[in-house]
């Protein structure tokens, strides 16, 4: 007999991340796309000395905190990810050339990733998280990054780190270490716990 009992709190996506919409659907979540309108660099400047993970999160909880008091009877996941190679924290490229330079600079380095997730009910954060991955860049030819340019830009000019995994962006990896999902943006397996945990998703 099925269970009809069950009615799910509405979630919202505070984020228009491709990726994250594509894990999501791909998981069977029901959800609201809504991209919220922060001001990042303000936030970043705001946490001066924090550590990645820490501005990681704390930009997760203000996407979702933008939309959830015109939302109140929704939950908002918010997520949001951050790169830093040799200590030197990177953003999405501003141009073509910006992100050739990126890659030049990402060359035989290692990437760390830090993704984080957040979910904001009314005033509250109610669940926050962030996970770690290692992305080993190989050694990258200028001819490769710009043969890679012409067929990923403009869709990398939306990420940190200037690739897709789910795209050719695995073409510049020798090694990875950490979760898949964490590597698309969002720690998903955290996000789904929680969810059931906060009334989102059957547990």
């Amino acid at each position: 007999m099925t269970d009809n009992s069950f009615s799910p709190i509405r979630l919202i996506l505070a984020s228009k991340s491709a990726s994250r919409r594509a894990m999501l659907d791909a998981a069977g979540v029901s959800y609201d796309p809504i991209p919220a309108d922060v001001d990042e660099r303000a936030i970043e400047d705001a946490l001066a000395g924090s550590s990645p993970a820490e501005i990681a999160e704390a930009l997760s909880v203000a996407k979702a905190a933008a939309l959830a008091p015109d939302n109140p009877h929704a939950m908002v996941l918010g997520s949001d990810s951050l790169v830093v190679v040799e200590g030197e924290r990177f953003d999405k490229p501003t141009s073509r050339e910006n992100a050739a330079q990126h890659l030049r600079f990402f060359s035989g380095k290692t990437i760390e990733l830090h993704s984080a997730a957040a979910l904001v009910r009314n005033d509250t954060c109610e669940w926050s998280h962030t996970d770690l991955a290692r992305l080993k860049v190989r050694d990258l030819s200028d001819d490769f990054i710009g043969h890679y340019l012409d067929k990923e830009w403009p869709a990398v000019s939306f990420t940190v780190g200037v690739f897709r995994i789910e795209a050719m962006g695995v073409q510049l990896f020798e090694a990875i270490t950490g979760d898949q999902f964490t590597v698309l943006g969002m720690p998903l397996l955290p996000v789904l716990g929680a969810l059931r945990e906060h009334g989102v998703l059957k547990s």
